[in-house]
């Protein structure tokens, strides 16, 4: 089966455009920036090719080059495929922006070169068809993204940033050598088909399950470690879109691949939901305080990682891949054009009249929306829906009624009330549809999510009432905005709840103690 091994010529494409960009590492590297787009053009090529390949034949593993389980292999089915023509568009992407953006820096043959080779470990990783490859790659990823983050080494904040980074790290790649030692120890293989095919609900698997739980918060900026995301402004705008809409997306591939082991832990599942609910919900209020662009798409990543950990704690795996591509392609966008962004709300000088709907105008829009998801739900088929996964599009919906009290308010304007109910009716036959598409490819590859026992039920509905609670506090927000207590806990918001500044005197203590 020669055609598993195509995926392997993407990153090594790229590897060559990078090995030629260090031979030109200063301001003017001749045609390096041009040779790694079309390198990243090609990339993306062959993992469409890939998806093609794996449509035809099917999914496999491809022989291991190396010897005693250690060495190069790819493994091509639904998950890997999906990653690949993700991130390798993504990477094309940012390296033709880039090629603009930096154009003129006194090291742009560096950035280049550095840029390629993180696209290339990203890819490595997710196409990895054995436990040390995917290691390796994470690895390589963590420390050619280090080099990124220090593009302007001068930077104080950059090296604050670059430096918490690196101490979470280390914690996630220890995290992740522990689970593959249990995996291996325990299925004797380091193969993951065989890994996923053999692992039994014993003990060495629940704490490789928790390891893999660990390696994935940490790799994914989940609360409390998760300052160093908020702080990585200083590398160059390509940086920040290839890290939030490529890299960050490690810690949801790692469960989403391991979804078979995750599901003989169900405590540790719970513990994602638990922790990945309440991170969604601190970071999609802090980011609502943030007057930075940037730093506010910084705590929307934050509390969209923190979503994927409660869907992969719910067992919904095929929800967290189309996750992955929704808040990819989303989260690019939206940093690559930050700064048209900010042009656009400048010259608008001043906002006009803002609409603001009372209590009756949010409670009637909650009612509307959920009566739309109730309507669409038994037209397209709440039958053979998860539990779980009925659960997640009520708590989608909360967003949609969020959008309909601006509508409904009194002194809103009509056109502004039907716009919001057709964008309610989209996003509720959206999710439907597109629920339905990633089931169908994800078949075969990824578990069925279980029915739920008394501890999923109750974390389900601990999750509804948290999110519906919130959701309503936060329509009625201009309501009790002027409470002296709204605004002391704005403040409060705007710092994140200080868990980063104790991150920083803890990591300054450390510097202190290696410095003696």
């Amino acid at each position: 089966m020669a055609y598993l091994y195509l995926p392997l010529v993407s990153p090594l494409v790229l590897l060559l455009a990078a090995s030629l960009a260090a031979r030109h590492p200063g301001k003017r590297p001749g045609r390096v920036p041009h040779l790694a787009e079309v390198a990243a053009f090609a990339a993306f090529a062959v993992a469409v090719l890939s998806a093609g390949v794996l449509v035809v034949n099917g999914p496999g593993t491809s022989g291991l080059i190396g010897f005693a389980g250690v060495g190069l292999s790819v493994r091509l089915d639904a998950v890997s495929a999906v990653m690949l023509v993700l991130v390798s568009f993504i990477g094309w992407i940012v390296l033709r922006y880039s090629r603009t953006y930096m154009d003129g820096e006194a090291r742009q043959g560096a950035f280049t070169g550095w840029m390629t080779v993180t696209l290339a470990a990203v890819l490595m990783l997710v196409m990895s068809g054995n436990l040390v490859q995917l290691f390796a790659a994470w690895m390589l990823t963590s420390l050619s993204l280090n080099r990124l983050l220090l593009f302007y080494p001068e930077r104080t904040t950059a090296q604050r940033a670059a430096r918490k980074k690196a101490v979470v790290a280390r914690l996630s790649e220890g995290a992740l050598v522990g689970a593959f030692v249990l995996l291996i120890a325990t299925t004797g293989s380091t193969d993951i088909a065989t890994v996923l095919d053999s692992a039994q609900a014993d003990w060495m698997t629940v704490g490789a399950a928790l390891m893999l739980a660990m390696a994935a918060v940490l790799a994914s900026a989940q609360f409390p470690l998760h300052g160093w995301l908020t702080e990585v402004m200083e590398a160059p705008t390509p940086v920040s879109a290839l890290l939030h809409a490529g890299v960050i997306n490690a810690g949801g591939y790692l469960l989403v691949r391991f979804a078979d082991v995750m599901l003989l832990a169900p405590g540790v599942m719970a513990l994602l939901v638990m922790l990945g609910g309440f991170t969604a919900l601190f970071g999609g209020l802090v980011m609502l305080t943030q007057p930075a662009v940037k730093t506010s798409l910084a705590w929307s990543t934050i509390a969209q990682m923190a979503f994927m950990m409660m869907q992969c704690g719910l067992a919904l795996f095929p929800l967290a891949l189309l996750h992955i591509v929704a808040h990819s392609l989303y989260k690019a966008h939206a940093f690559l054009s930050s700064g048209t962004a900010v042009r656009n709300v400048a010259a608008i000088r001043r906002p006009g009249p803002i609409a603001v709907p009372s209590a009756r105008n949010v409670l009637l829009a909650f009612a509307i929306a959920i009566a739309i998801y109730a309507g669409l739900g038994a037209v397209l088929g709440f039958e053979g829906k998860s539990v779980q996964a009925i659960a997640l599009g009520v708590i989608l919906i909360f967003g949609v009624a969020y959008l309909l009290a601006q509508g409904f308010a009194d002194t809103a304007p009509r056109e502004l009330m039907r716009r919001t109910v057709a964008y309610a009716l989209v996003t509720s036959v959206s999710y439907f549809a597109l629920q339905l598409v990633a089931l169908s490819l994800t078949a075969g590859t990824l578990p069925p999510t279980p029915a739920p026992g008394p501890l999923e039920w109750a974390l389900i509905v601990l999750a509804l009432v948290s999110f519906g609670g919130v959701a309503l506090a936060q329509a009625t927000f201009p309501l009790w905005a002027s409470h002296p207590a709204a605004a002391g806990l704005r403040v409060h918001l705007t710092n994140g709840l200080y868990a980063n500044a104790l991150f920083d005197r803890l990591l300054d203590g450390w510097s202190r103690r290696s410095a003696l």
